[in-house]
């Protein structure tokens, strides 16, 4: 019996280890792993219809904290969140990370045990629970050198074609475990940063240049060698996306690799060459294509311009959208895109923290930062996005590597000095989604009511596949806040929501 007790109790703390925090002056903390221990966090359970559970995170320290609470009557504060589950909108896609070289070179610098782990707190039930996966065609400023799968003289037949070393080393060993992970439950789209230097008009990776028209089926092509390559090494994908940044490309002067896309040309490019072979293609004629891949400030212009012709809007499933212009853009953006393209969905496919001038690219333990993250994504929520993709996974204390010294923080940061990796706030604030808003969830109607002057405070809600209510309210407030959650089903769920946090409510 001493035995069993012992086994159970060592599988109850695996199941639930709590953040080792360290403070390293940025405003908040991280979370330390090293070779014997690493925070997790447990799939939620099921409580009885009168109970309801609440999940914290915040500047003090907590991570994902567990309380449970009761249903009452009454509401006791005038703080209040209106629930009404059967006013529904966007179905919820998925959240996920991305597998760029520099993700892949610094899950390989730690020990093999603390591979598993670093991938396993993104991945597995006792991590944060990705859905989704983004994997570059070729290279990106998150390399150490720039590169296509044909680099050469012209090819238009790509018998050259060939996959890199760091897809060999860095990408697909760690995407087959993220597969094993989630039991197959991950849906892996690949975005392409540049072509071949030689179907390009400037002849170059990065710069003011375009793909050539005597080569627009082969660079379709190009996609489909890329989707065999990958098939043939037991990886298999949801989707694409029609390119990375096009707008980037009327930067001669960035050193970002692209291909630029103008509105009329890419939808040329997808009716006559991309669509029908994607379509026509006996592997991969369901695979989900997404357009844009761009900021938001390109919204809806640049859709509707593209997709002007009904046979190029048929070949386009979804639209992609990244956070880098948010706060010059209004979300609204994003609802007149719904409203003029009802059957397409729209994704949040990349994220990072960009620093400013003035600050160093990674900042350990800044909650402010964190706050960014989960603030843009109840934006989006709240405006038809149905699920956000951060971008790398997993970079060093200088935030890389990059070979344009392009260096930007992440969610999780490798010390490989000292065997140790890092969660960063930005973890926590996105995994209070990913954790608890799985694929198929449904964004219900919420309305936030304050009349304490508390301005900073959101909130999101969902109908999970398991008839769960899943409520998330960030309080940016440096002050606790009380308030109320009305469900007309079920009653009031009293809730203190403590200064600077993030809080999902979790009830079925």
């Amino acid at each position: 019996m001493l035995v069993l007790l012992l086994v159970l109790s060592t599988l109850s703390f695996s199941n639930c280890q709590q953040c080792q925090s360290r403070d390293y002056g940025n405003g908040g903390t991280v979370c330390v792993c090293n070779a014997t221990y690493c925070d997790t966090i447990a799939r939620p359970q099921r409580v009885p219809p009168s109970q309801f559970l609440t999940y914290t995170s915040n500047l003090a320290g907590l991570r994902f904290s567990q309380t449970s609470g009761t249903f009452a009557p009454r509401p006791n504060s005038s703080n209040r969140i209106y629930l009404n589950s059967s006013r529904v909108y966007q179905t919820i896609i998925g959240w996920g990370g991305a597998f760029t070289d520099a993700t892949g070179i610094n899950i390989e610098s730690l020990p093999a045990n603390m591979r598993e782990m670093l991938l396993e707190s993104y991945y597995s039930p006792n991590g944060l629970e990705y859905s989704l996966g983004r994997v570059p065609i070729g290279g990106t400023d998150f390399s150490v050198r720039p590169y296509s799968y044909d680099d050469g003289g012209p090819d238009p037949d790509l018998i050259n074609f060939a996959l890199a070393p760091e897809d060999l080393l860095y990408k697909i060993p760690n995407i087959q475990r993220a597969i094993n992970l989630t039991n197959g439950n991950i849906k892996l789209f690949a975005s392409a940063w540049t072509a071949p230097r030689w179907m390009k008009t400037n002849g170059d990776y990065s710069g003011y240049g375009f793909i050539r028209r005597f080569f627009y089926q082969t660079w379709a092509n190009y996609y489909v060698r890329f989707l065999d390559e990958y098939r043939r090494r037991g990886v298999n994908f949801w989707g694409i996306t029609t390119g990375n940044e096009p707008a980037d490309a009327l930067n001669p002067f960035d050193q970002l690799e692209v291909v630029g896309w103008p509105s009329w040309l890419i939808g040329d490019w997808i009716l006559n060459n991309l669509g029908p072979t994607i379509r026509g293609s006996p592997n991969y004629s369901n695979l989900t294509i997404m357009i844009l891949d761009d900021q938001r400030v390109f919204l809806p212009w640049y859709i509707v311009r593209a997709l002007n012709n009904n046979r190029t809007r048929q070949y386009i499933d979804g639209i992609a959208v990244h956070w880098y212009l948010d706060l010059y853009s209004s979300p609204d953006l994003l609802d007149q895109t719904q409203r003029l393209f009802p059957e397409k969905f729209i994704l949040g496919t990349e994220a990072s923290v960009m620093p400013a001038s003035y600050e160093t690219p990674v900042l350990l333990g800044s909650w402010t930062r964190g706050e960014e993250y989960s603030s843009d994504i109840i934006t989006d929520m709240q405006h038809w996005v149905t699920g956000w993709v951060d971008w790398n996974m997993a970079l060093n204390p200088d935030g890389g590597p990059n070979y344009i010294r392009n260096f930007v923080d992440s969610t999780i940061i490798v010390n490989a000095t000292s065997a140790e990796f890092y969660k960063q706030p930005t973890y926590y604030h996105f995994g209070h989604f990913s954790k608890f808003v799985p694929r198929g969830s449904v964004r219900i109607d919420c309305n936030l009511v304050l009349s304490d002057n508390s301005t900073d405070v959101d909130s999101v809600a969902f109908r999970r596949p398991d008839n769960g209510t899943a409520v998330v309210i960030l309080n940016r407030n440096p002050t606790a806040v009380s308030l109320n959650i009305l469900d007309n089903s079920r009653g009031t769920a009293p809730i203190a929501i403590t200064a600077k946090s993030i809080t999902t409510v979790l009830y079925w």
